[in-house]
Parts: structure tokens; sequence; C-alpha cells
């Protein structure tokens, strides 16, 4: 690509990537009339522990329906408490809600928009049933320590991972870590089945649990046809309709042949990002750690007048956007928690630009350009 040609292009903050395998694998299971849950949706979650190493993969059809199920297995109820940030989207929030517990927001560290641990420990009580980590932009939280408050407390522990697909923490894949781990495939993640999620279970016992719930509660594997034509089967706990299909899981195959190199690439721009603003007035980078790898979601930064910093880039063609904003401050939770100090200060500074995999180098040496010159 002409460096003129670059230049000119619009810059998208999101870009949706379907590979052309993914187009072939979605065009011929269309074609076979076989798209409900069936062989394509156990080879995909094959492919995942396969290819990325996550643990017992249930695939479904939304990282809110794994987060959701992750809670149920995990025995949540009726008053029970889940420990969460504020710094995630609504659907982390929601999920808790949805199991009739009650969401009980924790501080973040300021210099990741992750969960402090700390700040964990100061909220339990002897109602909470379950921690939410949520790795913000694809940044591993401190597992370690998490997990540790965990078998303290004797708690599960359900990571949100919708932007962490592919991310490292300590030489193990996020997905293979805690006992549960739900990911997101929509349409703008690194890896899209057009919309669908899975939930990782470490324990076989949840694992199977997991497959009977994600669909009514009915064990497809273990489940005969009577001669009357239905299976035959007596649930015994609530389950959903939340399967994935061999469509989105068709499209999913597909995408599985360039995440590598694609996650990479995504790696590859945040460490430019990194080395080239590093030291911009008015502008704070997140802390990255030398023990874990970023799924680089996101890149967000921290920036003193983030609405001119906005303007600035806008008036140059470059999106920047605060992709998610604190999420106690909706009525469904009860509105804003004051004591969240850290969760303010990120609140008013932090702002995302684009990343992702169709930006030229152009375009990447533009932003960093239009960022440097102030605002």
């Amino acid at each position: 690509m002409s460096a003129s040609l670059g230049a000119y292009m619009a810059i998208e903050f999101f870009n949706t990537n379907i590979s052309p395998e993914a187009v072939k694998q979605a065009s011929k299971t269309l074609k076979s009339t076989w798209v409900s849950e069936g062989r394509l949706v156990k080879k995909f979650e094959a492919d995942l522990t396969k290819r990325l190493g996550l643990k017992n993969p249930v695939a479904l059809n939304s990282c809110t329906s794994a987060l959701h199920l992750g809670l149920a297995v995990s025995g949540v109820g009726p008053g029970d408490e889940v420990i969460l940030p504020a710094q995630t989207f609504i659907a982390t929030g929601l999920a808790v809600l949805m199991q009739s517990a009650k969401p009980v927001f924790a501080d973040i560290q300021p210099d990741t928009g992750n969960i402090d641990p700390v700040a964990i420990r100061k909220k339990i009580t002897r109602r909470t049933k379950a921690i939410i980590p949520v790795h913000w932009g694809g940044y591993p939280c401190d597992m370690d320590e998490i997990n540790a408050l965990a078998k303290e407390f004797k708690l599960s522990v359900v990571e949100d991972a919708a932007h962490a697909l592919g991310a490292v923490y300590k030489n193990k894949p996020i997905g293979a870590i805690s006992r549960f781990t739900a990911f997101s495939f929509q349409a703008i993640k690194h890896l899209t089945t057009a919309d669908g999620g899975a939930l990782c279970c470490m324990s076989p016992v949840d694992f199977r649990k997991a497959m009977a719930r994600r669909w009514f509660g009915i064990d497809r594997e273990h489940s005969q046809l009577s001669i009357l034509g239905e299976r035959q089967y007596n649930v015994k706990e609530v389950g959903y309709k939340y399967h994935m299909n061999d469509l989105n899981a068709a499209i999913g195959l597909g995408n599985l042949f360039d995440f590598r190199k694609n996650l990479k690439h995504r790696q590859e721009i945040a460490r430019l990002y990194r080395e080239n603003l590093s030291n911009t007035v008015g502008l704070k980078l997140l802390n990255y750690a030398s023990n874990r790898k970023s799924a680089c979601w996101l890149f967000t930064i921290l920036v003193e007048d983030r609405l001119n910093f906005i303007k600035k880039l806008s008036e140059h063609g470059i999106p920047a956007s605060v992709v998610h904003q604190r999420i106690d401050r909706n009525i469904v939770f009860g509105g804003i928690c004051l004591d969240l100090v850290n969760q303010k200060i990120f609140n008013e500074q932090q702002v995302s630009i684009p990343l992702h995999n169709k930006l030229t180098d152009d375009q990447i040496n533009k932003i960093v350009k239009v960022i440097k010159q102030g605002w």
C-alpha cells in the first residue's frame, strides 16, 4: 500500500475481521442446511482447546450467557453477593442480577483498570459467593492473588475475559487458570463467530453441568431418543437456551486459522504505541508487567483534558472512545459507589485509541504524530 493511499483511508475505531476461510466454512454450512448445534460446535470447542489451550470450553451464544451460566453453576443465588469492578460493560453486572444476587463493586488499580485484590478483600462478607475479575482491554488481572482470596474464603472465580482471548498470565493462557472463564466472540472481538461466547471450566464436574444447563438442563450426550421421537430426560436444575449453533461455529473455525497472526499484529501495534507515546506530556500509559501478555483488544490511555484530546483527534479524522464508563452509575445497580477512589480518577481520564488489524503503518504513524503535537 502506498503512503499516500494509506494516509487518506478513513481510520476506524473497531474493525470486524472475517477471514476468507470463515466465509467458505459458513457458506458450506448454510448449503448443508445443518445449522443448529452439531458436529461443528464440538469441533470449535476442540480447536479452542487444541489451538489456544482453553480448558473445557463450552460454546455458547454470548459472553453474557457464559457469565450467567458460570454464576449459576457456582450456586450463586438470591441474597448472595458477587464482587466485581465497575470498570466493565454493563453485562457483567447484569449477569449477577440475573441470579437475583447483589453486585458489590470493588475499586480498581489506577494503572491497569483491573480490579484490585486488596480492594476485593475489603468487600468480602459472609454473603460473598463469587468474584468476577475483568481483564480490562485484554490485560490479565492479578490472578494469583485473586484465586488465593477465593481459596481462603471458599469463593468461586468467574473471569470476565471478554477482552482477553489469547492473553497469558505467568505462562498460562487466560481460560486455563480459574474455576470459570467467560469469553466473547461478538462481532468486534479478536475472534468472532458473528455473535457468541464460551465458558471454560477447570473441573470436569462443572463442565458436565455447564454442558447440560446450556441446553435447558438436558444432557444431549446421554439422553437417547425414544421410539416416540423425543429425547428421554428428567431435568433436575434450571437450564437455558444458551448453546451455540453450527453456523456460528463455522465462522469461528474459519477465523481461528489466522487468529494467532492477527493477535501478534495487534500486540505489535500496541508495542509501537507504547514505544512512541511513552513520554508524551499530559498522557499516561497503563502498566504492563513482564509476567503477562495482553490480548490487546483495547489500547487505553489516561489523558488530561480528555474532551480536548478527543476533539483534537477528531479534527484529524482519528476516532477515540471511552469504550465503557463505570457501570455503577446505572440505577439498576443502586447508583455510584462513592468509595471507589481509583475508579473515579480512571473514569475521568481513560480513553482508547484505534487498535485493530486493518490499521496501516501510515495510520499508526498519523495517530502517534497527532497525539504528540498536543491538545
